[in-house]
């Protein structure tokens, strides 16, 4: 999963119902990871963010997902208050299927809720109720469960000082002092580039997006080492390198398509002596072999198109 410190917390092999409180509440940046199996009856299971563990009246719940698996399957998301719900949020892609296991991560960001299933994105729910509410994780239904993590990781936090790459100022004149990280970017390597070198960008998709582009240049030619673009319309993942004056064969396979408009992510590009792997959330996304060899001569990373970034590293 993703990198992170210790786990803060394990639960396992927990009862259903599972009622317990989150010690310290929910915070940017924290992953919650489920792992646990569909039993062959189910017909329906939710795990629920709670703001306590009241029963009557009923606590607000923050956060409910709830896999049905009745026809087709669905997952229905809402929030309940004052014994209230809210309009329902579902989705028809069902990554859950009875008899087999699963690895729900649920990801707190700032404004909303990420969750990956056996990891691919599956949804985006943003927050209804203040995370500060949040308190009671609540587990219902028929589902066996066999653990939950609460991992502990400043994904998004405010201490981001650019590390290893400095950022060189673009043509578009003043730029307001907290856009360090303004798209379009460029930013200069601190050391040059060699295997075991590591880059890591933090974003945001925007919620329309079309595509956007991370760039591997030199700053002595027009060469672009290593072009990422996932274009998100038609969910095609493009690797290219720009060589002498033009484009090469462009590189599309994936296992699966890793973006979403709206999603958070952590791209990490990780240069081996003979090629680049990249990794989005944790999960291993491609490998691109070198074409351009004179790895130390690529010093700079741009990144532009329908993305906000939050972070950019390289050590």
């Amino acid at each position: 999963m993703m990198s992170s410190n210790e786990p803060q917390k394990t639960i396992n092999n927990p009862i259903i119902p599972y009622v317990g409180t989150i010690l310290g509440g929910l915070v940017p940046g924290e992953v919650v990871v489920i792992h646990g199996s569909v039993p062959d009856d189910a017909d329906r299971f939710q795990v629920d963010f709670q703001c306590g563990s009241s029963i009557k009246p009923r606590a607000d719940v923050a956060f409910h997902f709830n896999p049905r698996f009745k026809r087709s399957g669905c997952i229905v998301c809402n929030t309940l208050e004052k014994e209230k719900w809210g309009w329902e949020e579902i989705t028809y892609k069902m990554p859950f299927q009875k008899g087999k296991s699963f690895e729900i991560v649920i990801m707190v960001l700032k404004d909303k809720f990420q969750v990956t299933v056996n990891e691919k994105h599956l949804l985006l729910y943003n927050h209804r109720i203040s995370l500060e509410r949040i308190d009671t994780l609540g587990i219902y239904g028929k589902v066996r469960i066999k653990s939950i993590d609460f991992i502990s990781n400043s994904l998004q936090g405010a201490q981001s000082s650019s590390l290893g790459i400095t950022k060189i100022n673009t043509e578009n004149g003043e730029m307001p002092d907290d856009s360090q990280f303004g798209v379009p970017y460029l930013g200069r390597l601190d050391s040059a580039l060699c295997p075991g070198h590591t880059i890591a960008i933090k974003g945001e998709v925007n919620k329309n997006a079309n595509s956007f582009a991370i760039n591997l240049k030199s700053s002595d030619s027009k060469d672009i080492a290593l072009h990422l673009n996932p274009r998100m319309k038609t969910k095609v993942f493009v690797r290219n390198s720009y060589l002498h004056d033009s484009w090469g064969e462009e590189e599309k396979e994936v296992a699966n398509f890793p973006f979403s408009p709206g999603m958070y992510f952590e791209l990490i590009i990780f240069c081996d002596a003979h090629q680049f792997k990249v990794a989005i959330n944790g999960v291993h996304t491609l490998e691109y072999k070198h074409r351009f060899k004179q790895l130390e001569k690529i010093n700079l990373l741009e990144v532009m198109g329908d993305v906000q970034l939050l972070d950019v590293r390289s050590w």
